[in-house]
C-alpha cells in the first residue's frame, strides 16, 4: 500500500499525536445508502466522532490518489457516482486514476493502517457467505484484519452471512473478537446472532489495553457493537426476508459482490424503509465508540 496522501486536518492530528478515527467510503457514495441519507450518514459519523475528541478521516480513492481524510470542499464528491475498491482494487484505482473509488473495509483498513491510524469504523463487516465451503467466496474484509494493525468498530457482520464461521475465520486468522458491553456477536440490524463473542469488554481504556497488547504487530482486533435498543428490527422479520431474498439470489445467479446491496435492497422494501434509519443509528453508535477509543488509545 502506498503512503495515502492526508487531508490538512488529519495531517496537523498525526504530527501532534491527536486520535483519529478512520471510516469507509462506500457507505456514503451511490453504492450504499440512497440519497439523501447518505449526506445525513457522512455527517452524523463525522460528527459523533468529534464529539467524543477525535478526528475523523476518511479514506477514498480520488483522481488516482489514495486519500486519508478529505478536506471540507471535497464531501460532496463522495456522495456520487463511485467504483467500489476493495484493497486489491486500490492498486488499479491509482494506475488507472480513477476518479472516484469508493473503499469498502479492507480498502480502508488497509488505508488506515499505511496512515498510522489505529481505530476504524463501519457499519457492519464482510465475512464468509453461506456456501463458502462449495464458492470459496470470504470477504477480503477478513483477511484485512488480519494483516493490519487496526482496531476495526462495527455492529457485528452483515446478517445474511454464515455468522459461526465467520467466527471461526476470525478464531483461525488470529484476530480477536470483543463485544462491547453485550455478551452475543451482533447482526447488524439485530443485537444478538445468538452466538456469543469470545470477550466482552466494558470502557474505551479496556479496548485500548488490548490493542496495545496485541501479540503481533501486523495483525488487528474487531470490536462489535449492538445496534441501539431503540432502533433494532425484528430478528424474526429479518430472519423471513433474508430467507427468501438468498433463494431469489441463487435462481437468479447473484453471486459475490452483488450479493450485498441485492439483500439490503429486499430488507429495506420489506422493512417499509426502517432499514435505513437503523442503519444510519448504527453508523452513528460505531463512530461515538470509535472516537472514544481512539481518545483512549492517543492517552497511552
Amino acid at each position: 500500500m502506498i503512503e495515502p496522501k492526508l487531508s490538512v486536518e488529519v495531517a496537523a492530528a498525526r504530527a501532534a499525536g491527536a486520535p483519529l478515527v478512520a471510516l469507509e467510503s462506500t457507505i456514503f457514495s451511490n453504492l450504499g445508502l440512497p440519497s439523501p441519507w447518505n449526506a445525513e450518514a457522512l455527517d452524523r459519523c463525522l460528527a459523533a466522532i468529534r464529539s467524543e475528541g477525535a478526528v475523523p478521516a476518511v479514506t477514498a480513492v480520488l483522481d488516482g490518489e489514495v486519500r486519508l481524510g478529505l478536506e471540507p470542499d471535497e464531501h460532496d464528491r463522495i456522495l456520487g457516482s463511485a467504483r467500489k475498491a476493495a484493497e486489491r482494487d486500490v492498486p488499479v484505482a491509482v494506475g488507472q486514476g480513477w476518479e472516484f473509488g469508493a473503499t469498502t473495509v479492507s480498502a480502508s483498513v488497509a488505508i488506515a493502517a499505511a496512515g498510522g491510524v489505529e481505530v476504524f469504523a463501519t457499519g457492519g463487516l464482510g465475512g464468509v457467505h453461506r456456501g463458502a465451503e462449495v464458492t470459496g467466496d470470504i470477504s477480503a474484509d477478513l483477511d484485512a484484519l488480519a494483516r493490519h494493525h487496526i482496531l476495526a468498530v462495527s455492529a457485528g457482520a452483515k446478517a445474511f452471512l454464515d455468522l459461526p464461521r465467520t467466527l471461526e475465520y476470525l478464531e483461525t486468522a488470529g484476530v480477536p473478537v470483543l463485544g462491547w458491553q453485550h455478551d452475543w456477536f451482533p447482526a447488524f440490524y439485530t443485537r444478538s446472532s445468538g452466538l456469543p463473542v469470545p470477550h466482552r469488554v466494558e470502557s474505551a481504556d479496556e479496548v485500548a489495553r488490548i490493542v496495545r497488547a496485541l501479540s503481533r504487530p501486523d495483525s488487528g482486533a474487531l470490536l462489535t457493537v449492538p445496534i441501539p435498543e431503540a432502533d433494532e428490527i425484528d430478528a424474526a422479520q429479518i430472519d423471513d426476508v433474508l430467507a427468501a431474498a438468498l433463494e431469489e439470489c441463487a435462481a437468479s445467479s447473484i453471486t459475490g459482490a452483488a450479493i450485498t446491496p441485492f439483500v439490503l435492497g429486499r430488507i429495506g422494501e420489506a422493512t417499509d424503509g426502517r432499514s435505513v434509519p437503523a442503519n444510519l443509528a448504527l453508523a452513528e453508535n460505531n463512530a461515538v465508540v470509535a472516537g472514544s477509543i481512539a481518545v483512549a488509545l492517543a492517552a497511552r
